[in-house]
């Protein structure tokens, strides 16, 4: 992992807008130091009122803190990079971030931030029929315009979500700043081995997004229930083999791995929990039978849904 970016972070996605700024002293509180958040999520705002809370009542320094935001898919024209990242430090109350990554590998038309923040992904929600807007902004030029945030000092460093190994080997043969980190979906479900190992011969490090698997997509019908890892055979054997969670294997498997992850809950206990990963250790039975639970089923998949919620297919995964 980068230098001082914990492997267990909080996740910020979902968290109600009115919890975040709790939610965030609690974490910090429950000794998470990585928070992972971005534009998109709207409780950026919130993020770095609990932040700036944490960081006044004493609870952790700035320099103890590993803070990773995103750029969304309307700010990826040249021009619109940097109005991006300083309405993102604005809002989380900071002066520089960790890690900045490119949301997603889709480009959208711009909208000012005055017509509506975050921009999501409809063009004009407003519209008889609304629809997304792709932008003819090629990633080489929104990379660029990354590098040059950490040529200003507002990042430290940079990376990209939800690239395939195309667009990753593709990255590499123009980056001048090299990507720090990829951010993917990852979990039994969704392995994704030959992705890390692309990313990790480049000596890109890894953070997985949604290491429970189905756990977060239930409530936005995007899993059935049926689809939990939680009672997965393998996952229950080894919580049991090991006293431990369910949830608290399918963490350690994730970081046992060598890739990040960051689990996101509003509940206290919760916290604590999936962070307490790191006083055992998975046997390689154990870790080959959970990852034998791949069937690359992925939940995140804007190729699933652009189309049922925004009236639009772009796919960008096979």
């Amino acid at each position: 992992m980068p230098q001082s970016m914990p492997p267990v972070g909080f996740g910020l996605w979902k968290i109600p807008r009115e919890d975040t700024a709790a939610s965030v002293v609690e974490a910090v509180k429950a000794g998470y130091r990585h928070f992972d958040s971005a534009a998109d999520y709207a409780n950026e705002a919130e993020t770095g009122q609990g932040l700036a809370q944490a960081m006044t009542d004493g609870l952790v320094a700035r320099d103890e803190l590993w803070i990773t935001s995103k750029l969304w898919n309307t700010f990826h024209a040249p021009e619109h990079v940097e109005e991006a990242c300083r309405k993102t430090l604005a809002d989380l109350k900071l002066d520089t971030l960790d890690l900045y990554l490119i949301h997603f590998p889709i480009a959208l038309e711009y909208v000012p931030i005055e017509t509506r923040y975050p921009p999501e992904w409809l063009h004009d929600p407003d519209a008889a029929e609304p629809v997304m807007m792709p932008a003819k902004v090629p990633l080489h030029e929104t990379w660029a315009a990354m590098e040059a945030l950490v040529d200003k000092g507002l990042v430290k460093q940079i990376g990209v979500c939800n690239y395939n190994s195309a667009l990753v080997h593709d990255l590499m043969t123009y980056a001048r700043i090299k990507p720090a980190m990829l951010q993917i979906e990852a979990h039994p479900y969704l392995t994704q081995e030959k992705l890390i190992r692309c990313a990790k011969g480049y000596g890109i490090d890894v953070t997985a997004f949604s290491p429970l698997g189905a756990q977060s997509y239930f409530e936005l019908g995007m899993a059935d229930e049926g689809e939990s890892l939680l009672g997965a055979a393998p996952v229950m054997v080894a919580a049991q083999a090991h006293g431990k969670t369910p949830a608290q294997v399918l963490l350690r498997w994730g970081v046992q791995r060598g890739t990040a992850v960051i689990p996101k809950t509003s509940k206290p206990e919760r916290m604590r929990e999936n962070l307490d990963i790191f006083d055992f250790e998975l046997s390689s039975v154990e870790m080959a039978a959970i990852s034998a639970l791949n069937q690359d089923r992925r939940f995140n998949d804007p190729g699933v849904f652009t189309e049922a919620a925004f009236n639009t297919f772009h796919p960008i995964y096979d």
